[in-house]
């Protein structure tokens, strides 16, 4: 069963995404997915995943410069 975390970020283009999205697909297992939100004011980073991967997110998203913080 897939829990869904939601992330509040600063990534803001297309670009961003595309630069991230090999490392969040290597992160996430097969049956999990992302996506980002990038016109919710928060930029939501939404993760469904079968695993508890928030701590490997957020040192991602912090190694690119972005901040990523797990809302509740």
């Amino acid at each position: 069963m897939n829990t869904v975390l939601v992330f509040k970020t600063s990534v803001t283009k297309t670009d961003e995404i595309q630069q991230l999205s090999a490392h969040l697909d290597k992160l996430i297992p097969p049956n999990g997915k992302w996506n980002f939100d990038l016109e919710d004011c928060d930029r939501i980073l939404r993760v469904e995943s079968s695993r508890g991967i928030v701590a490997p997110i957020v040192d991602l998203m912090k190694s690119y410069n972005h901040s990523c913080d797990e809302l509740e």
